[in-house]
C-alpha cells in the first residue's frame, strides 16, 4: 500500500497539465500550538463539487485532527504528530470517489 506522501505527489502531478499549478496546489506547513495545516485546491480537479463530511477527530490536546472542504479547498490540521492521518484522509477520500 502506497504511503499517504507518495500518494500525495502521484495526486499533485496527474493534476498538473500546464495550467492548474500555475494558479492552484498543496500547501503544507506548521502551526503554532503545535501542529500541522494542509490545504489542497481542488479547483479544476474532478473533485471540485464531490461533497465531503467534515472528520473531527480529538484524542487528546497533542493527538487531534481535523478535515474539512470549504470554498472548493480540502482544509485539515492536526497536532504535531498526525500529519500523516490529516494525508490519509484526503486520500481515503478521493479513493473513495475516484473517477470511473
Amino acid at each position: 500500500m502506497m504511503n499517504a506522501l507518495k500518494w500525495l505527489q502521484n495526486w499533485y502531478l496527474e493534476n498538473c497539465n500546464g495550467d492548474w499549478e500555475h494558479s492552484y496546489g498543496v500547501k503544507i506547513d506548521t502551526v503554532d500550538n503545535p501542529g500541522w495545516s494542509v490545504k489542497i485546491d481542488l479547483t479544476d480537479t474532478f473533485l471540485e463539487d464531490v461533497p465531503f463530511d467534515m472528520i473531527e477527530e480529538e484524542r487528546n490536546e497533542e493527538d487531534w485532527f481535523y478535515c474539512i472542504v470549504r470554498d472548493r479547498v480540502f482544509h485539515g490540521a492536526g497536532g504535531a504528530t498526525n500529519l500523516e492521518e490529516v494525508l490519509d484522509c484526503f486520500k481515503n477520500w478521493v479513493s473513495s470517489v475516484e473517477r470511473s
